[in-house]
């Protein structure tokens, strides 16, 4: 059974900087593509980025690109988001996801989530 657990969020000024990161384990990590997800209060959850299990494929739902990077290391079996200038609309609750059923941007797709890590911004 794979376990990811998220750390990283918090708050954070218009603007700002946050990375995320996923650590796995309970598995091989190295078969599994990893995606964020997120979920604001009152919203459903929706797709963010997603890496290939070996990194050299990416994909970012469109308010994120260019801003967002998604990466990985099979060394430590750790995926990151790092979120350069955040929005007001970036603020929800984020989630890894992982699946071994090839690369998807739907949360139907993925098997494995973390519990999420809170992601606040204000001016």
């Amino acid at each position: 059974q794979l376990h990811l657990v998220e750390s990283g969020g918090g708050s954070v000024q218009i603007g700002g900087s946050l990375l995320l990161s996923c650590a796995v384990s309970g598995g091989t990590f190295s078969v599994y593509t990893m995606a964020w997800f997120r979920q604001a209060p009152g919203k459903e959850r929706e797709f963010v980025a997603v890496i290939n299990w070996s990194g050299d494929f990416t994909s970012y739902e469109d308010s994120v690109k260019g801003r967002f990077i998604i990466s990985r290391d099979n060394a430590v079996n750790t995926v990151t988001l790092e979120m350069n200038r955040l929005k007001p609309e970036d603020a929800a609750v984020y989630f890894c996801a992982a699946t071994a059923r090839g690369m998807g941007v739907s949360e139907r797709e993925f098997d494995y989530w973390g519990q999420g890590t809170q992601v606040s911004v204000s001016s």
